[in-house]
């Protein structure tokens, strides 16, 4: 496997760059206070945020490819399967890395470390999260040390059910927060699941293609048709468990506006939604994927981004355009008053709020980059016989 040194170095340091400009716009946003946001009364979960649920939800997604290999015995998936554990852990330390900084009180962290309230779903995920890592990481062990290679399908198996158990909590963050009428939906738990399984996909097929390439590897033109094809089947998933959330919600009477809002009055969220998401996030994929005419590395690392940034617009809608409808307190009847009751909240996000994303996944892919040079993460096909060497 060919790594250039030079090259490393580069890469090592653009990632050093994103993480410091993400430190930085915490650090600004903390010294002046979210006044300087985009962020409002009642719009407090800001593009930071966006960036930050992504992250943590593709993190464990992205380990199904290492559970298809150990877990269910896929062998075309084994060798992928350290790299998948690498980039788990790499989202899931960039995503925490928003999350904290963009709560405003970072030190208060230890606070939330040491005192826990069982009733608060942020609680659980305190315990999810760093257990996650802990998993993965022992997971990783059993990988890399020969001796304990009869252990890693239990190992796998464990962090197979640990990720099912976090991607429920993150989505029952918002299915129990009745304080917003967007929410509170037992759909979002298994949503939530499902769409990990093609972000994590997608984010594993584009850094997979570019440390093939950064290496001198070549993927073998089977495996690159075969995980196209299994990310297909979760964008068509994905896909028709959004359609379903949506249906229930217009089942109903009371989200009749939202649903509205959402999908047709709300300015930049239905453009957000129908051409952002579901054109170019799944709809178009999908044809790049499964048409005769589109077969190879290029469409899929083409589908793969289009996947990610259709992640990304949907997360906008969900997360903001949900806190910008207003809750509807008495039904049928029209409440306003000076502190805006009643009224769709603006929101604009500002740079330092795009900046502290970007950094976080500056911190992503720093420790990607590090542990693929380190360590021997990259897969090792059999049949990759046209590597470089």
């Amino acid at each position: 496997m060919r790594t250039d040194t030079t090259q490393f170095w580069m890469m090592a340091a653009l990632g050093a760059v994103l993480t410091a400009i993400g430190l930085a716009a915490a650090h600004y946003m903390e010294l002046h206070g979210h006044v300087v946001t985009g962020m409002n009364n009642q719009i407090v979960w800001g593009l930071p945020h966006v960036f930050a649920i992504f992250m943590v939800v593709a993190a464990s997604g992205v380990l199904n490819v290492a559970s298809i290999g150990s877990v269910f015995g896929q062998g075309v998936y084994k060798p992928r399967a350290p790299l998948s554990g690498l980039l788990s852990i790499a989202l899931l330390a960039g995503g925490l890395m928003v999350l904290m900084l963009d709560l405003g009180r970072p030190d208060r962290i230890i606070v939330a470390a040491t005192h826990y309230n069982f009733k608060s779903v942020f609680a659980w995920n305190v315990i999810l999260y760093s257990g996650m890592t802990g998993i993965i990481a022992v997971y990783l062990w059993t990988m890399f040390e020969r001796k304990l290679n009869p252990y890693s399908k239990a190992a796998g198996l464990a962090a197979l059910v640990w990720r099912f158990v976090l991607t429920t909590g993150t989505g029952s963050i918002f299915a129990f927060l009745t304080a917003r009428q967007a929410y509170g939906s037992a759909l979002l738990a298994p949503l939530f699941i499902v769409l990990s399984f093609g972000w994590g996909l997608a984010v594993f097929l584009i850094v997979q293609a570019t440390m093939y390439k950064w290496t001198g590897l070549t993927l073998d033109d089977a495996i690159q048709r075969r995980m196209a094809r299994l990310l297909g089947v979760f964008i068509a998933a994905s896909l028709y468990l959004v359609a379903v959330y949506h249906l229930t919600n217009l089942y109903f009477a009371r989200q009749g506006a939202f649903e509205a809002f959402i999908l047709r009055d709300g300015g930049i969220y239905p453009q957000l939604f129908w051409l952002g998401y579901v054109l170019l996030g799944a709809l178009l994929p999908l044809a790049l994927l499964f048409h005769p005419k589109s077969t190879g590395a290029r469409w899929t690392f083409a589908a793969s981004v289009l996947v990610v940034l259709g992640a990304f617009a949907w997360l906008y809608v969900f997360i903001i355009g949900g806190q910008a409808f207003p809750l509807e307190i008495f039904p049928g009847s029209v409440v306003s008053s000076s502190f805006g009751d009643g009224a769709v909240a603006a929101y604009s996000p500002s740079l330092p709020e795009l900046l502290l994303g970007i950094g976080g996944l500056g911190a992503a892919y720093l420790i990607t980059v590090v542990g693929i040079r380190a360590l021997d993460f990259m897969p090792q096909d059999d049949f990759a016989l046209g590597a470089k060497h």
